[in-house]
């Protein structure tokens, strides 16, 4: 089975305007919503080539309800977290002359949020695939990824890992096969 965790999901509120101006009403010519997120992404694209996929991560309120249905809209299997505190992002995409992004921040995962996502990884067997990937709020502690790749370093899961900034910097890379 392959999964895939997204710390931060979205709703992509895409807006296309023939012209943006400041300080104008300006009105779109198309909009659409979607369910965002790179792993969540990598979901969606799994599934367009037929392969299953199980989504983890973290939503909270109405929009993490709208994350999880338009998610499974899509035919992706949804396993998500439920949190208390904050927002499931709503990210605003802008298409116009230039493209302009408005990123939320999202919700507020505790400790024991984090530990309950441990335990969805505790079901991952030798040769699941899980794929981690995307931005994470600032509640959820910066070497997460590092401790993510620890916890199933001896489980035989393949991990592929799509990270900027400081996510990776004291991990050490094996190709798949090398002990």
């Amino acid at each position: 089975m392959i999964y895939t965790v997204t710390f931060n999901p979205a709703l992509d509120y895409v807006v296309g305007i023939e012209n943006l101006q400041l300080d104008a009403v300006n009105r779109t010519k198309f909009e659409k919503i979607l369910p965002g997120g790179k792993d969540i992404n990598v979901s969606v694209a799994l599934g367009n080539l037929g392969l299953r996929s199980v989504a983890l991560g973290f939503v909270v309120g109405f929009t993490g309800k709208e994350i999880s249905a338009r998610t499974e809209s899509c035919g992706v299997s949804c396993d998500f977290i439920e949190v208390h505190k904050g927002l499931s992002r709503i990210n605003v995409k802008i298409k116009a002359e230039e493209e302009f992004e408005i990123n939320g921040q999202g919700p507020c995962i505790s400790a024991l949020d984090v530990k309950r996502l441990f335990g969805q990884l505790d079901a991952l067997v030798p040769r699941d695939f899980l794929i981690v990937s995307g931005s994470i709020p600032p509640t959820v502690p910066s070497d997460i990824y590092e401790q993510i790749l620890s916890y199933v370093a001896d489980r035989g899961v393949y991990v592929v890992v799509d990270a900027t900034k400081d996510l990776l910097p004291r991990i050490s890379i094996k190709r798949m096969g090398e002990p």
